[in-house]
C-alpha cells in the first residue's frame, strides 16, 4: 500500500473518531481507498469510487472529515444532486404525520366532480338506450356489460358523496344519490351504517363485520357449531359473490335490513318495491327488455362489487390486530389492499384500487387518489392483489385468520 494511501486512511479514523463513530464503515473502506480531497480529484477517481462516495454521502446526511473531501454541497451541486435528496427519502414519517400529509390531497374540485359525475350518467343513459333498442343481441349484450361497470363507477362516486368527499351540501347531488342508492340496492341508510363501522372496525380482530365479509381464527373455525361453519363457509364463497345481485345486495343490504328495522330502512323496503317495479315495468317490453336493461347491468356491477369489496380486505398481505394495537393509520397502510388494474378498469371502478389510500383519509376524492399516492412516497408499497385470474383465485383461497403465522391461510392450510 502506498504510503500516501496509509496516511490518508489513518486522517479518516482521527476524523471518524472525532465524530463518535465506533468503527470504519465497509462503504467508506471501499469508497475511500484513494480519499479526494477535492471536486477535481473526484471527478477524475474511477467511476465505481465516485459512484460509492456518492451511496455514502447520500445515506450518512452528513459531513464525514471537510478536511479530506471538502464540502458536501459543492459536490451534490457539482453532479446536480438535490441537496435535500438524504431529508426526502430517508426521513420516516409517523402514522399520524402522514394523515396530516394526506390532508393537502383532501380537497374537491367542484366542478370535477359534477363534470364525473355528468359525463358518467349521461354515458350510462346511453347504454340504457341501446340495452332498450332493437339492436342485436351481442351488441345489448355488450352494452349490458358496459351498464355495470358504470354503475361501478358512480357507485364510488355515491360512496364519497357520504363520506363528504364530493359535492357536500348540494341539494341536487343528495337527491341524485338518493334515487341511485334506490336504484342499485345500496340504499343509503343501510350503506351508511354499515360502511362508517368498516372504517372504524377495519381489521380490528375477527368476527363480523358490517360492511365487509365476516372472519374467523383457525380456532374458531374448530370450535364452532356445524351451522355457524356452513354459514362461514357460504358467506365467503366465491359463488355468493358472484350472485352479488341477489346474495349481498337484494338480501343483504335490502330486503333482510328492512325485515329487521323497517322504521329505521324503510329506504331499503322502498329499494326492493322499485327495483322489482322497474324490472317488470321493462318486462313489458319484453322480457330481453328486463334481462338486457336490468339484470345483466346489476349482476355484473353487483358482482363485481362483492369481489372489490372481499379482495380490499381479504389478500395475502393483510395484517389484523388486537384492539389495543390497533390505529387507523395502521388499519389503512396494511390492512387495506391496492388492487392492481390497467387504465380502463381503474377508470370504471373509480379508482377503488386505491383503497389503501382511502382507508388513510376518506375526504380524499376518488379522482385523487393517484395523484396522493404518486406524491407520498409511504403510499407506494402497500399490499397488492390485481384482478388477474392467480390473484383472484389466491385472494378467494383466504379462508381463516392464523394468529400463529400472522396471516389468511386456507382451510387446507388451517387443516381443518
Amino acid at each position: 500500500m502506498l504510503k500516501n494511501e496509509v496516511d490518508q486512511r489513518a486522517d479518516l479514523g482521527k476524523c471518524e473518531r472525532k465524530r463518535g463513530f465506533l468503527a470504519i464503515s465497509p462503504y467508506k473502506n471501499a469508497c475511500f481507498g484513494i480519499v479526494p480531497n477535492s471536486i477535481s480529484s473526484i471527478s477524475s477517481a474511477p467511476s465505481e469510487q465516485r459512484l460509492l462516495a456518492v451511496l455514502w454521502w447520500l445515506i450518512s446526511g452528513d459531513e464525514i472529515c471537510s478536511e479530506e473531501f471538502g464540502d458536501r454541497n459543492r459536490y451534490l451541486n457539482h453532479y446536480r444532486i438535490p441537496s435535500d435528496f438524504h431529508q426526502r427519502h430517508t426521513t420516516v414519517r409517523s402514522t399520524k404525520e402522514i394523515f396530516v400529509a394526506s390532508k393537502a390531497f383532501a380537497k374537491e374540485s367542484r366542478w370535477l366532480s359534477w363534470w364525473h359525475l355528468c359525463f358518467a350518467l349521461s354515458l350510462f343513459a346511453g347504454t340504457v338506450v341501446v340495452n332498450f333498442s332493437d339492436f342485436p343481441w351481442f351488441v345489448r349484450l355488450g352494452s349490458s356489460i358496459v351498464s355495470g361497470l358504470l354503475i361501478v363507477r358512480l357507485f364510488i362516486m355515491y360512496h364519497d358523496y357520504h363520506h363528504g368527499a364530493i359535492l357536500k351540501n348540494s341539494a341536487i347531488a343528495r337527491a341524485i344519490f338518493a334515487t341511485y342508492g334506490w336504484i342499485s340496492l345500496s340504499p343509503s341508510s343501510v350503506w351508511r351504517g354499515s360502511h362508517e363501522h368498516h372504517h372504524r372496525h377495519n381489521s380490528k380482530g375477527t368476527g363480523l363485520n358490517p360492511g365487509s365479509f365476516p372472519l374467523m381464527t383457525c380456532n374458531e373455525y374448530r370450535t364452532a357449531s356445524w351451522s355457524k361453519r356452513v354459514g362461514y363457509v357460504v358467506s365467503r364463497h366465491w359463488l355468493t359473490m358472484l350472485l352479488g345481485y341477489l346474495t349481498v345486495f337484494f338480501y343483504g343490504m335490502c330486503f333482510r335490513p328492512f325485515l329487521m328495522s323497517p322504521k329505521r330502512h324503510w329506504d331499503a323496503g322502498l329499494a326492493c318495491l322499485l327495483h322489482v317495479g322497474l324490472v317488470v315495468y321493462c318486462a313489458t317490453f319484453g322480457w330481453d327488455c328486463a334481462i338486457f336493461v336490468m339484470v345483466i347491468p346489476l349482476a355484473v356491477a353487483c358482482g363485481t362489487g362483492s369481489y372489490l369489496f372481499y379482495a380490499q380486505h381479504n389478500f395475502p398481505d393483510c395484517r389484523l390486530y388486537h384492539r389495543e394495537e390497533w390505529s387507523h393509520a395502521r388499519a389503512a397502510m396494511s390492512s387495506s389492499s391496492f388492487i392492481q388494474m390497467n387504465r380502463l378498469m381503474h377508470w370504471f371502478t373509480g379508482n377503488v384500487g386505491f383503497h389503501h389510500i382511502h382507508h388513510l383519509n376518506a375526504k380524499i376524492p376518488f379522482y385523487r387518489l393517484p395523484e396522493a399516492m404518486k406524491n407520498m412516497p409511504e403510499l407506494r408499497s402497500p399490499g397488492t392483489t390485481s384482478l388477474n385470474p392467480r390473484d383472484v383465485l389466491s385472494c378467494l383461497q383466504l379462508n381463516l385468520w392464523d394468529p400463529t403465522k400472522q396471516r389468511l391461510v386456507s382451510f387446507r392450510e388451517a387443516g381443518v
